[in-house]
């Protein structure tokens, strides 16, 4: 491999570790809060998938960083934003196979979580899975 491949992937994954690190964090995170909150009802099942999506990459670092507490604050909120997706399907919902991939990617996301996860951190991990599993159900069924 050239000199200059290994530099652009390098540059690419330090570009994309620092992206990643923005698009989650806590201001990111609470703008879209606030958009998904006050969004039009059509459009508020894709920004919830968002919220969930991003919120699972926020819990992957928590975990990874050895901080189970807030990880398990942040599942909680992945859990309630799940709900408000089971609330928020409708078949004119916009987007829904934009949703229904951003909670496959949290549902795969978790489960490399689950597989590393301590004993202790494991139930809510397989809640919260559960949770995005049957809501990816749902959203498939709703395109359909």
């Amino acid at each position: 491999m050239s000199t200059a491949v290994v530099i652009a992937i390098l540059l690419l994954t330090y570009t994309y570790a620092f992206a990643s690190d923005e698009d989650n964090g806590p201001t990111a995170l609470a703008a879209l809060q606030s958009k998904a909150n006050q969004a039009q009802p059509r459009e508020r099942c894709f920004l919830y998938a968002e919220l969930v999506s991003q919120m699972t990459d926020l819990a992957g670092k928590q975990f990874n960083s050895g901080d189970s507490g807030k990880a398990s604050q942040t599942l909680k909120l992945v859990q309630r934003y799940a709900e408000k997706i089971h609330i928020e399907v409708a078949d004119d919902s916009k987007k829904l196979r934009d949703a229904e991939l951003l909670i496959r990617r949290a549902s795969f996301r978790l489960t490399g979580i689950l597989s590393v996860a301590s004993y202790e951190d494991r139930p809510a991990l397989e809640v919260t899975l559960k949770q995005l599993n049957e809501i990816q159900s749902e959203l498939s069924d709703a395109r359909l």
